[in-house]
């Protein structure tokens, strides 16, 4: 399975799209500063994930998560599950 996720920050109160075919380890990754784009927004809270069986599924849907339309989308979609 692959999946993709997402991260809100509570220090900059910005959201991260990713994916992943482990998503407990990437996590764990994300909590542990181990990713570079995301080290310096913790602490982080996993908002919301979507499984796919095929991975260029997971990525097609990631990538339009992370622009225009279906980031406002997504803002919709989690309106009561992102702090103010």
């Amino acid at each position: 399975m692959y999946y993709v996720y997402i991260l809100y920050s509570h220090k900059d109160k910005h959201l991260y799209t990713g994916y992943s075919s482990d998503l407990k380890i990437r996590i764990k990754q994300h909590i542990n500063s181990e990713v570079p784009a995301t080290k310096f927004r913790l602490p982080l809270e996993l908002i919301y994930y979507e499984a796919y069986k095929d991975k260029r599924d997971a990525t097609k849907r990631e990538y339009f998560l992370k622009r225009g339309r279906g980031r406002e989308l997504l803002k919709e979609l989690l309106k009561f599950s992102i702090p103010k």
